[in-house]
C-alpha cells in the first residue's frame, strides 16, 4: 500500500518560534534512498537549543529532530539491502525531509541500521545520536585520538591497559562511550556520575564511577591514584565549562579531550599548553553521520551496528517514554531544557498519530 500524500509534523514556525504540529508534503524517495514510517522518535538538547537560540536552521517553517527509529515504507531505487517491512534506527538530518519529528522521513539507505529482534522501537529510537557521537570522538574525528574501532579486524579490544576518563557517563552520550570504550578493551574506564547511578554504569562496563560534583584538584587526586598519572583521553559528555576545564586537568602530553560543545576552556589553560608545547588539545566531535567530512565513516558504522546491537554488545540507555505524540515532544523539550532529565533518554511515540 502506499504512504498517504500528506502527513502530520511537528513545524518549528520561525526563528525562535513557537512549534506547532500541521500538514506536509510526504516526500518520495530519490535512487538511494528509503521512505520511513516512524514509529518513534527521541529527543535530542540540540532540538531545544535550535529553538532556543535560533542556530543551525535557515528556512521555516521547518521539520527537525535526529532519532528515530520505523519502518521501511517506500524503496528507492537502486536500493537492495533494504524491504518495505524493515524495521530500521537511522539518524535525521536538519533540512524538512530528512528531519525526524513527522510520520515519514527520508533517509539514505546506507546510513539506516537494522533493529534486533527483541529491541523495541522506543528503545531503537535513543541510540542513533549518542551511538555516532561517541564512535565519532573515539575512532575518527580529525584531530582526534582516532583509535581502531572494534568493528575492525584486530579492534575489539585492542586498548586493554589504556585508561579512558568519560565525564558524565549518566548522560546518553557518556552511556554510550562507555559501551565503545568496553568494545575496545579501555581500562581503566573511569566516569563522573552521581553515585546513584553506578551500579548501572558499572553493567555498561565502566571500571570506577566518581562523584560528579568532586571539585577538579579532588578529581585530579584521584584519577591519579586510580591510573598512577595522567589519561591519554577524556571524552566530556557533558562539556560545559567546569567540566571541559576539570577534565584537561588530567590529560598527560599529548592528550585529547573530545568536547560536545564549543570549546570553554580558560583562556590561561590554552596558553600554557601552547607554551609548554606538550600537545595538549580539545576537540570538537560532531555525531551526525550525514555531513559530507563524516559520511564514509557513518556508512561503516551503520553497516556493523546491526551485529553489535543483536550480539548485546551495545545497548540503548533507558528510557522515558512520553505521551502525546508529535504534541508530547514539545513538552519534553522544555523538561530536557529545564534540566529535570537524568540517566534517560526521552522518546515519543508516533504509532497512531493520525
Amino acid at each position: 500500500m502506499s504512504p498517504p500524500s500528506q502527513q502530520r509534523a511537528l513545524l518549528l514556525q520561525s526563528k525562535q518560534g513557537e512549534f506547532a504540529v500541521g500538514m506536509r508534503a510526504v516526500p518520495m524517495p530519490k535512487p538511494g534512498e528509503l521512505l520511513v514510517k516512524n514509529e518513534a522518535v527521541a529527543l535530542n538538547p540540540l532540538d531545544w537549543k535550535i529553538r532556543a537560540l535560533g542556530i543551525i536552521v535557515q528556512d521555516y517553517p521547518a521539520v527537525i529532530g535526529i532519532d528515530a527509529a520505523g519502518v521501511v515504507e517506500v524503496v528507492g531505487d537502486g536500493v537492495d539491502a533494504w524491504k518495505v517491512g524493515d524495521r530500521v534506527l537511522y539518524q535525521g538530518d536538519i533540512e524538512n525531509d530528512h528531519g525526524t519529528y513527522q510520520q515519514y522521513t527520508l533517509i539514505d539507505a546506507k546510513l539506516v541500521a537494522k533493529i534486533p529482534d527483541r529491541m523495541s522501537f522506543e528503545d531503537a529510537a535513543s541510540l542513533p545520536l549518542a551511538v555516532g557521537t561517541g564512535a565519532v570522538g573515539l575512532y575518527y574525528v580529525q584531530g582526534g585520538p582516532r583509535f581502531d574501532p572494534p568493528w575492525e579486524e584486530g579492534g575489539r579490544g585492542k586498548y586493554a591497559g589504556t585508561p579512558l576518563v568519560i565525564m558524565g557517563g549518566a548522560s546518553t552520550n557518556g552511556s554510550l562511550a562507555i559501551q565503545w570504550a568496553r568494545l575496545s578493551g579501555f581500562s581503566p574506564i573511569i566516569t563522573t556520575a552521581s553515585q546513584k547511578n553506578e551500579e548501572y554504569l558499572r553493567s555498561l562496563g565502566a571500571t570506577h564511577v566518581l562523584d560528579r560534583e568532586l571539585f577538579a584538584v579532588e578529581l585530579f587526586t584521584q584519577v591519579k591514584q586510580i591510573v598512577g598519572g595522567r589519561v591519554p583521553v577524556v571524552y566530556d559528555a557533558i562539556s560545559t565549562a567546569a567540566t571541559q576545564n576539570a577534565a584537561f586537568n588530567l590529560l598527560g602530553p599529548g592528550g585529547k579531550l573530545l568536547i560536545v560543545t564549543p570549546n570553554a576552556l580558560d583562556e590561561e589553560k590554552k596558553a600554557k599548553a601552547t607554551e609548554e608545547g606538550d600537545g595538549r588539545c580539545a576537540v570538537n566531535v560532531l555525531g551526525i553521520v550525514q555531513v559530507p567530512f563524516l559520511r564514509s565513516f557513518g556508512e561503516a558504522l551503520f553497516a556493523h551496528l546491526s551485529a553489535l546491537l543483536d550480539e548485546g554488545a551495545l545497548k540503548p540507555p533507558k528510557v522515558e517514554v512520553i505521551s502525546g505524540g508529535l504534541s508530547g515532544i514539545v513538552s519534553g523539550l522544555e523538561k530536557l531544557q529545564d534540566g529535570e532529565v537524568s540517566a534517560q533518554k526521552l522518546v515519543v511515540r508516533l504509532a497512531g498519530t493520525t
